[in-house]
């Protein structure tokens, strides 16, 4: 700590413009990542423009959608308007992190099964708060999916079809222990 109580790690620097700039060190799906930016900077520009992952989405820049959502330390949060400095040292993991197009994750396989999504855009948040809802509670009701996505704004009017894939992938998941 400096003699101001701030980690040495996010002592901030200037850049050429005299803004603050910090050198945060995250773990981004796994592995371990060290950037540089503004301290304001929001954690979904970070992950889009300098760690190119295209899974969350800028929709709202309020974190009223849900289209920007990830897992920080397992939990949903929305990236559009968490500072950078904010998940020093914490786990971030968004979409690209919970399964693969040869083994996805029962939500992910239960939408792609389900025909549920239409545009895609919504989708990366609403699949990562639907898992996260399946780790705390791998057998919800259909009030509870509904309450785990009532964040997220999808313009296409799939949320029903989503909803039953949750549902199916939570079915998936409780015969199949393999299966997340």
């Amino acid at each position: 700590m400096s003699a101001h109580g701030r980690s040495k790690a996010l002592t901030p620097e200037r850049d050429q413009r005299g803004g603050c700039l910090v050198s945060v060190t995250l773990n981004v799906n796994g592995r371990a990542c060290t950037v540089s930016s503004d301290a304001g900077t929001p954690l979904l520009t970070v992950l889009r423009d300098e760690l190119q992952l295209a899974g969350p989405k800028y929709g709202c820049g309020q974190g009223e959608c849900g289209a920007c959502m990830v897992w920080i330390d397992g939990k949903p949060q929305t990236a559009c308007n968490l500072p950078l400095w904010a998940v020093q040292g914490k786990a971030v993991t968004t979409v690209e992190g919970l399964g693969t197009p040869e083994r996805p994750h029962p939500v992910q396989a239960a939408l792609i099964a389900g025909n549920a999504a239409q545009c895609g855009y919504c989708v990366a948040g609403i699949v990562m708060s639907a898992a996260a809802l399946l780790n705390d509670n791998p057998a919800p009701d259909r009030v509870a999916i509904v309450q785990a996505l009532d964040q997220h704004l999808c313009r296409c009017g799939a949320h029903n079809r989503m909803i039953r894939a949750v549902q199916n992938a939570a079915t998936a998941a409780s015969t199949d222990p393999k299966a997340t």
